[in-house]
């Protein structure tokens, strides 16, 4: 194994940068090529259908079985021309992941031969096997039947020779056992309340739009040192391994030239997500070494979701391409920056007008704070909700480390924001409502432009930071579905604007004027949602403390976290807005708990083998050199003088000796411990037990393991190292 280590590291040394064939058309002229598009729909289908079409994935309009006939035979023609050869429903189960079964354009002709087939039937519905992904019980061997159902406002696209059709999945009886289906849900919620509310100030408003840009973070490594490192193939994580002496201190990686073989991969990447109709834009590297960031522009959120679902598929084959494999743990390496997936949410209306940017008179002002306001009481109420919604076994190793935001859900503004706040907090009257537009900053260097100053700053530690023109959800994982958390952040906006609208309108019933009522209500809102605004360092110990006395959220136990799905308000707001049933979020936390168990349980079974078929051995061998070096000296010199000799090699090897004996006891007191667990019936108690008990002697069985591999010489140790791992690239 030890000639495994370093015959990758050899490998990786002489790699060098694949040749990408760069497409000889520009990217306006090659993007969307493999998307069953606007362009592809007016071409293929009639153009009766094709109206019908555009209307239902604009208004979300009903489409009729007989349309649909047209439709699948439009799209069918124009995939056999893309040279497609099978089909799938796509979709997204609550694993996290993408899911899909491929059949062919074939059936019989019934002359003993065959045709190429695709009816309105088989796109519109089909029927996988509901008891074989994550269902919390809702489904079961016996009755496992489910359906997925064509979702029309997310474009079919074509990967290799498949095309793919975006579906929701939900059970025979009818529950979501998806992400897509809920936040379709909550994004008619919010378009529904949020028209209200934007109503009161521009009756020509009918619809409001949820957009969602992400940023990917991940990290890239050699495929070799990946496949030498078992903990890396088998739970993406790094179970194992001392902090390299150079990590990020130099802060040298975060925006630095990118390497030739990356840039390589990123190149292919963006060719072929833009074949997509995934509309990437930015590419840099991140903080940590070997750690990059992709982000596209914003879109619908539904179909941004999907981009990036199908990002996090399309990465890995290409990464493969270039001898890399991508890690999108949110902690694959201990002391450095872990990974996220930075939702930047808005809304918009069909007038052209963002929500969240300030405007330029008293009314337009009024519509901004108004949102804005209102999303803070949103975030404010569902504290702990929303952390919930973001909250994984694999998540839980980034909150609060390295520049990842902390697990106490908080709101930044920045100064002006706050001070505009503070000030109709204070104040009597709606005029109080000024938001300056952007300020002139001069560099005092004449070759330099004037600058333009944003009306926030930048707050790294904050979870949920206004960001000038809409507010940045920073918590959620890299590896998680958005659709999880935007879920939960539309359904709880969505809820708080519907109670504003109807406090004013009980207040306008009185007789009062509608910017005086919209002001009364606003101010009230600013003081009671004050505890949540925080735009100091939300690393410190100070700030976990006084969050406690604001009364926010301040659980860090995932299991217990995930509680917050299960209360009285949680329930009600989801039934209320008719988003999930109380059976769809019993069903949805008990796959959290048993998620989490699965994943701490494989990371446990892992690490155990090999403390016990790696480490052990390894450390024993060098100890065994250790002891048969002192022998010798015993054996040539007087009897002090060999003592002297052999003093450091003796401390080393009781050294050796107390860490082997801490990991082999506390690696069976691990598996004892997993023992009493597994015998636990109730998820969430199990969930705990694991919490508790198991990942505390993961982490101090790390911490003797990382010892041994300080002291045991490097040419025997068999696992690549931090070194190896995050510097050769």
């Amino acid at each position: 194994m030890t000639s495994l280590r370093f015959k990758v590291v050899d490998e990786a040394i002489r790699r060098k940068a694949k040749e990408v064939a760069l497409p000889a058309e520009r990217p306006s002229e090659y993007f969307g090529m493999y998307v069953f598009n606007r362009d592809r729909m007016r071409k293929y289908l009639p153009k009766n259908v094709y109206v019908a079409l555009v209307d239902t994935m604009e208004n979300r309009t009903p489409l009729s079985r007989e349309l649909a006939m047209n439709v699948a035979a439009g799209m069918k023609q124009w995939a056999l021309e893309m040279g497609a050869t099978h089909y799938t429903h796509w979709f997204q189960p609550l694993n996290g992941g993408t899911a899909e079964k491929h059949d062919a354009f074939v059936e019989h002709d019934g002359h003993g031969g065959m045709i190429e087939e695709f009816s309105g039937k088989l796109l519109i519905q089909q029927e996988p096997d509901a008891s074989s992904f994550p269902n919390g019980g809702i489904r079961n061997t016996f009755e496992a039947r489910g359906y997925s159902a064509w979702d029309p406002t997310s474009p079919a696209f074509i990967v290799g020779t498949t095309l793919c059709i975006p579906t929701v999945f939900i059970a025979y009886t009818g529950e979501a056992l998806d992400f897509k289906t809920p936040l379709l849900k909550s994004i008619d919620a919010m378009d529904r309340a949020a028209t209200e509310v934007c109503r009161l100030f521009d009756p020509q408003v009918k619809r409001v739009t949820s957009f969602l840009g992400w940023e990917q973070e991940y990290f890239l490594v050699d495929e070799g040192l990946w496949a030498a490192r078992p903990d890396l193939v088998l739970t993406g994580r790094t179970l194992m391994g001392h902090e390299s002496a150079k990590n990020q201190q130099l802060e040298d990686h975060y925006f630095g030239a990118i390497p030739t073989r990356v840039a390589a991969f990123m190149r292919d990447l963006d060719v072929e997500l833009l074949k997509l109709g995934i509309p990437v834009k930015t590419r840099h590297n991140e903080v940590a070494p070997n750690q990059f960031e992709l982000a596209p522009i914003y879109e619908e959120t539904n179909l941004a979701n999907d981009h990036n679902l199908l990002l996090m598929s399309v990465i890995h084959r290409i990464a493969r391409r270039h001898c890399f494999r991508c890690l999108l743990h949110e902690k694959p390496f201990k002391g450095i920056n872990g990974s996220g997936k930075h939702n930047n949410w808005s809304l918009g209306t069909d007038t052209g007008v963002n929500l969240f940017s300030p405007g330029k008179t008293p009314k337009d002002n009024l519509l901004f704070v108004t949102f804005l306001v209102n999303t803070i009481m949103a975030v404010y109420k569902y504290n702990g909700l929303l952390k919930a919604s973001i909250m994984s076994a694999t998540n839980a190793h980034r909150l609060g480390a390295n520049e990842a935001p902390p697990a106490i859900i908080s709101v930044f503004l920045g100064r002006q924001l706050s001070e505009v706040l503070d000030k109709i907090e204070n104040s009597s009257s709606e005029e109080a409502i000024a938001v300056d537009e952007k300020a002139g900053f001069r560099l005092g260097v004449t070759s330099i432009p004037e600058l333009l100053l944003d009306n926030t700053d930048r707050n790294r530690t904050s979870p949920f930071a206004f960001t000038g023109n809409r507010f940045e959800f920073r918590a959620v994982g890299s590896s998680a579905n958005c659709g999880g958390a935007l879920t939960v952040l539309n359904t709880a906006v969505a809820a708080q604007l519907k109670l504003f609208r109807r406090q004013i309108d009980e207040l306008s019933a009185t007789g009062m004027p509608i910017e005086k009522a919209i002001f009364t209500v606003l101010r009230d809102y600013i003081r009671e949602c004050k505890p949540v605004r925080f735009d100091g360092n939300g690393y410190s110990d100070a700030w976990k403390q006084e969050a406690r006395k604001r009364g926010l959220d301040t659980e860090t136990s995932a299991p217990l976290i995930f509680d917050r799905f299960l209360t009285q308000e949680s329930i009600e707001l989801f039934t209320s807005m008719g988003v999930l049933s109380k059976v769809e979020l019993e069903a949805r936390t008990e796959v959290e708990w048993e998620t989490y168990t699965k994943k701490i349980q494989i990371e446990a079974r892992v690490l155990g083998d090999l403390a016990m078929n790696h480490i052990l051995p390894v450390a024993s061998r060098y100890q065994s050199m250790l002891l048969d070096k002192v022998a010798k000296f015993g054996e040539i010199f007087p009897a002090d003088e060999a003592k002297q000799l052999a003093e450091q090699d003796r401390l080393l090897i009781v050294k050796l000796a107390e860490h082997m004996k801490e990991v082999q006891r506390q690696v069976e007191e691990m598996v004892e411990a997993r023992k009493v667990a597994n015998r636990i019936a109730d998820e969430r108690a199990k969930a705990i037990e694991y919490h508790d008990k198991v990942v505390p002697l993961m982490e101090s069985i790390r911490y003797y393991i990382d010892k041994l591999e300080l002291i045991v010489d490097n040419e025997m140790w068999t696992l690549p190292k931090y070194r190896e791992l995050l510097f050769l690239k």
